[in-house]
């Protein structure tokens, strides 16, 4: 029998791939983000443009183009493992944990081929204390990796897989 869990974590790989690139295009094209540099939203949130040459937080910065296609690659190959993970996975945790970091790392592979960096805009703060500015596949793979950090540390072991002997 045919496991169609996985089906449902691919699909919500391709929503949150579609939702990411839409509000990338929305804040490219439609309001011009680049030009304005920030739009003020709430006294703790604005819209604020960073073209992100790096990773998670802005480490592992690549300055140029070996460094863009390196760091490109890299990210396809864990975007691959996480499939190839996403297909054997029965759980639905972490059918929809994987579906969402599966999703949020291709959004930002995209980017990356496109433009050279990831697109990031959206900037949380609270007074002098600034957050990351991040993107909705940011979002996406930050909530799947607590997800699958979150089951692992709450499961049973034998829900784990067996225990070595």
């Amino acid at each position: 029998m045919v496991n169609s869990g996985p089906n449902r974590g691919f699909a919500l790989a391709a929503l949150v791939l579609i939702l990411d690139q839409i509000s990338k295009y929305w804040v490219l094209e439609v309001i011009h983000l680049p030009a304005i540099g920030g739009i003020d939203v709430w006294p703790f949130f604005r819209l604020t443009f960073v073209g992100n040459v790096g990773v998670s937080m802005g480490m592992l910065q690549a300055g140029s183009d070996l460094g863009r296609w390196l760091l490109t690659f890299a990210t396809a190959g864990i975007a691959l493992a996480v499939a190839a993970w996403l297909r054997r996975e029965k759980h639905p945790v972490d059918i929809a944990a994987l579906g969402l970091v599966l999703g949020g790392a291709l959004g930002n592979i995209i980017d990356r081929a496109r433009f050279g960096y990831v697109v990031d805009f959206l900037h949380f703060f609270w007074g002098e204390y600034s957050f990351w500015v991040f993107n909705l596949a940011d979002a996406a793979i930050t909530l799947g990796v607590m997800l699958l950090l979150g089951r692992a540390i709450m499961a049973r072991p034998t829900e784990m897989g067996p225990k070595d002997a």
